[in-house]
Parts: C-alpha cells; structure tokens; sequence
C-alpha cells in the first residue's frame, strides 16, 4: 500500500530533528552568567575560567535533558501516528474485502481525506452508503470526495473545522441525513436545499445566523433541521412558524435586558 505518508494526512505537525550539541563549546569566555558575576567580583582570571567552564557544563547537561525529554516526545507522537494510520487501514480493508456499504474514518486524526483512498476503494465506491468522518481535523469536503461516493444516503462529518460545502454536493441525489454538527459553518450551506431525499440537516454548534426557511420549506422530504447553539436571528423563528412542516430546533432565545 505504500508508506503513511504517500496516502494519509494527519494533523500531527513533522518534528525538527534535535540540534547538535556542538554549539555549546563556542560559548565564548566571559559570556555565561557565573563568568560575568565572577568578573565583577575581581575574582581572579583562573575562577573565572573554572567558573566559566562548570555555566558551560550545566548548560550542556540541561540540553542533554531537554534533547531526552524531545526525542520521547517525539516517539510517543510517531506511536500515535502509527497507531492512526493501522486504524485507517484496518477499516478500509474491512470495507473493501467484505464490500459493506459504509466506511468508518472516525476519530483517524484526518486532516484531508486520503488521496489514495480513492484509488483503493474505486471497485467499491458505489456500494458505500454510509461515511463517518466524524472528529477528525477536516477543514474541507473536496469535489473528489463527493462525486466518487454519489451513492450516498448518510454523512456524518460531526466535529470538524469545515466552513462550506463543494456545489457538488447538490449531485447527492439520495442523501437522506447529514451531521455537519460542530463545524465553523457561518453560513447554511445552501446546496443541501437541492436534495430531493434529504430528511435530517444537523447543524449544531456553528456560527449561522441567517436560515433560507423560504427555500427549507419546499423540501418535501425534510423532517429536522437542528440548529441549537448557532445565533439563529430571533426573526427567523418567527417567519418560520407558518411556513414550515419540519422540526425546526434552536436554542432558546437571549433574554433581552
């Protein structure tokens, strides 16, 4: 399959390699703490040298420490990467052997949606009905993704950093229920009002304001739209009312002072 790092993304950050320690011994004389105090006091120039090459041991031994403390930190961030990319693989493969219709990426430390991945599962993508990409560090939902998997019926992107949706998405003709819950969205994502089978839009925990209820209100399949815990606009609740068929949840309304 290649290694992690020609078909996953993650959001752990490469490492820097430690610095060498060479860069100690060109501390020059007189420029430690112990060497100056030692001048100003007079002492004579063989402390001094003494004085200077104990600061300049103690420094050595405390990068020493802090280059041990680095590399551990290192390992155990590789060990999770490792841990992420096993997990990854498990389930595409669990897909891909039993041809199961759904495909679950959930808390994978996903940054993009692996490139390769779409190559892996071309035999099968079709047949995935369902896809939970949930807690993850996804900032967007490319094109790719949505025309390669155009069979879906539910999408579960909870817990991401995704603001917008590709126009694309309006080509998920049999889409029955997406999470887009705990995203940055400061504007509903429009494209969703195109779907025909949508039934559930869960939009909880974003920043909207505004709400196309005229355009919500002729989906003939929608049943629930949740939007608690966005600053829904006081005056759509009231437009709301007797336009729509649907639940239509929010927050309650800020006590006006």
């Amino acid at each position: 399959m290649g290694s992690c790092t020609d078909w996953l993304s993650f959001a752990l950050p490469p490492l820097p390699p430690p610095a060498p320690l060479c860069w100690i011994s060109s501390i020059p004389p007189g420029r430690g703490e112990a060497a100056v105090a030692a001048l100003h006091h007079g002492l004579p120039r063989r402390c001094v040298e003494l004085q200077r090459r104990r600061a300049k041991d103690q420094l050595a031994l405390a990068f020493r420490n802090f280059q041990s403390v680095f590399l551990v930190g290192r390992d155990c961030m590789e060990k999770k990467m490792g841990e992420a990319v096993a997990r990854v693989a498990r389930k595409v493969n669990e897909t891909v052997e039993n041809k199961a219709d759904s495909l679950d990426l959930a808390d994978c430390k996903l940054v993009t949606f692996p490139i390769a991945l779409y190559k892996v599962m071309r035999h099968v993508s079709e047949g995935i009905h369902l896809i939970t990409l949930a807690n993850n560090e996804l900032k967007s939902v490319t094109s790719k993704f949505i025309t390669t998997f155009s069979q879906l019926r539910e999408l579960n992107l909870e817990g991401n950093c995704i603001h917008r949706l590709p126009e694309e998405v309006r080509t998920l003709l049999h889409l029955r229920v997406i999470n887009l819950s705990r995203n940055k969205f400061s504007h509903f994502p429009e494209q969703l009002t195109s779907l025909p089978a949508l039934e559930t839009i869960n939009l909880e925990e974003n920043e909207i304001a505004d709400v196309p209820v005229e355009k919500l209100a002729t989906m003939e399949s929608l049943q629930s739209v949740n939007l608690k815990s966005n600053p829904v606009n006081d005056e759509i609740r009231v437009i709301a009312r007797p336009l729509i068929k649907f639940d239509l949840l929010t927050s309650p309304a800020a006590p006006r002072v």
